[in-house]
């Protein structure tokens, strides 16, 4: 079983963004962009990470406990609702729909770890995502 980590970064935020995804100690996916924010770069690397397993199963690894609970929660009501809730609009919508039906798709274990703690993985991935930002790729 594949175990990735994943991670966004924005500096500043809102500003350029970067996200990475780390399996086996080494980057393989990473993606920027010229202007988004942390949560939108959470999502795109847990994305990006479902697209990489590829129906397989796995366990993702994230420090965004936030789309979390929006993929394995939250969504489910907002979905019954119309991609309604009830006090204001859900922001992010398109991240939202698309994250949600990766994961339904998927066979992906979705992991809370506590940021910046130590933990190789995680530590890696923050790296990463700070490199994707000024432009890093995979070579």
């Amino acid at each position: 079983m594949n175990v990735y980590y994943t991670d966004g970064s924005c500096s500043p935020n809102p500003g350029p963004g970067g996200y990475a995804v780390i399996l086996n100690g080494k980057p393989v996916a990473l993606g920027k962009e010229k202007e988004s924010t942390n949560i939108r770069m959470e999502a795109e690397a847990l994305i990006a990470a479902m697209l990489h397993a590829d129906g397989e199963v796995c366990e993702i690894n994230t420090d965004s406990e936030f789309w979390i609970n929006v993929i394995t929660k939250w969504s489910i009501a907002w979905e019954e609702n119309g991609w309604k809730k009830s006090k204001g609009e859900i922001k992010n919508i398109d991240l939202v729909k698309k994250a949600c039906k990766l994961y339904e798709d998927s066979q992906a274990k979705l992991v809370w770890v506590k940021a910046h703690n130590g933990m190789d993985g995680n530590e890696l991935a923050d790296e990463w995502a700070n490199k994707a930002r000024k432009g890093a790729t995979i070579n």
